[in-house]
């Protein structure tokens, strides 16, 4: 079957798991991706939990392998002149070179786009780093924590009222937000090499996209300069825009825009007299009432479950959604409908379910099929191809500027 790329080579130069993402998401689209790797790996290698099964499946490092399905991996030493050069071989054949490394180490090793550009006039460029490749800080390493979420603006807006803790957020969500906004670039870069025949250089980073998803909250404080307003749950400007608990201890979001939907939550929470008393007929007045309102609906709420406030809700037709944990999530009947969770089959092992990348082709498989590949799993083959002989091979080995599993 084909698929949207399988006639693209992409070599990548990275490690954590933002830029990793991109290639990852690529490899699913059907690309050859050859992940290069340091002798000692990948540093995301095994520094995340395993989960907690008894069986031989549980060694594998299920964290990395979201990041890393489906790619070859070749290690070198790039430290080495001879090791980079093995590197711009395999450039020279490819149609992406996808890298996280700061411009000053792109610059350091000859992989800058001006570099690249003398090897292969034909290829995309693509670069993410934490905070763009010009400027005072473009030395600066970032991760998703400090660049996505801290400079951004993104865990000061998301604090409980202006005394609240900034949240923790969790692992890689900036970096996976910036993987896709790579993605695009680098899928329009390739239409624009195709167009044109000329090489194309692209890059984002944490803390452009992160700007971009609150572009929305950017567009008026670009004009008034204001701070952002930050609501605790009854200071909310509308009492169906907000989270309530339930009986057993779980909650539901709201999130309907004012005023058409007050009449028929009111109705749904056994009200109906709300949508006519004077105290709440208006949004206004209930925005001014917000303190003596949203007690009374918390008090409702709290005497139903969350599935039986989802029937009547579904029922009167409000936009609701439950706030579920991850492991809930992972038996959802709707993530189950669209697949959200397939299986890969690992060798000698058995299969284990995985998140798939948020998109599907009608018609076109795009689901991963592979897991991630052992550090230097696919040195020595790579390397083959190239034209080198066994022997060579082995000599690289013995100098130190490779290493095979």
């Amino acid at each position: 079957m084909t698929k949207p790329l399988d006639d693209i080579t992409v070599i990548e130069i990275d490690n954590w798991m933002a830029a990793p993402s991109a290639g990852a998401i690529l490899a699913d689209l059907g690309a050859r991706v050859i992940k290069v790797e340091p002798l000692t790996g990948d540093p995301m290698r095994n520094m995340t939990r395993k989960p907690k099964v008894d069986h031989a499946i549980a060694e594998h490092d299920f964290q990395f392998d979201v990041d890393n399905r489906g790619k070859e991996s070749i290690q070198v030493d790039l430290t080495k002149p001879e090791a980079v050069d093995l590197v711009k071989q395999l450039c020279a054949g490819a149609d992406v070179f996808l890298c996280n490394l700061l411009i000053a180490r792109q610059e350091k090793f000859g992989l800058d786009p001006d570099s690249m550009k003398a090897i292969n006039p034909k290829m995309v460029h693509a670069t993410l780093t934490g905070y763009g490749t010009t400027g005072p800080d473009a030395w600066r390493p970032g991760y998703d924590v400090t660049a996505f979420f801290g400079r951004s603006g993104l865990s000061d807006a998301s604090r409980d009222g202006d005394d609240g803790i900034p949240p923790q957020p969790r692992t890689a969500q900036g970096d996976h937000t910036t993987g896709l906004a790579l993605v695009g670039a680098i899928l329009a870069a390739l239409r624009l090499v195709e167009r044109t025949g000329e090489f194309q250089s692209v890059e984002t980073s944490l803390f452009e996209t992160a700007v971009w998803t609150q572009a929305s909250d950017f567009a008026s404080t670009l004009v008034d300069k204001e701070p952002l307003r930050r609501r605790r749950r009854n200071e909310m400007l509308s009492a169906t825009a907000n989270r309530f608990p339930c009986k057993d201890g779980k909650w539901i979001a709201l999130n309907m825009p004012e005023p058409k939907w007050w009449g028929p939550f009111a109705t749904a929470l056994g009200k109906p007299e709300w949508a006519e008393d004077e105290r709440w007929s208006q949004p206004r007045e209930r925005y001014r009432g917000m303190s003596e309102l949203l007690p009374m609906i918390d008090e409702i709420m709290l005497g139903k479950t969350q599935a039986e406030w989802g029937e009547i809700f579904d029922e009167h037709r409000v936009v609701w959604g439950p706030v579920q944990p991850l492991h809930e999530v992972t038996q959802d009947h709707q993530a189950e409908a669209i697949n959200l969770f397939p299986k890969i089959e690992m060798e000698g092992v058995g299969d284990y379910r995985t998140v798939r990348i948020p998109m599907q082709f009608h018609n076109v498989d795009i689901l991963p099929h592979k897991p991630c590949p052992r550090a230097g799993q696919h040195t020595e083959g790579i390397l083959t191809d190239l034209g080198y002989s066994a022997e060579e091979i082995s000599m690289m080995v013995s100098d130190g500027l490779i290493s095979r599993s």
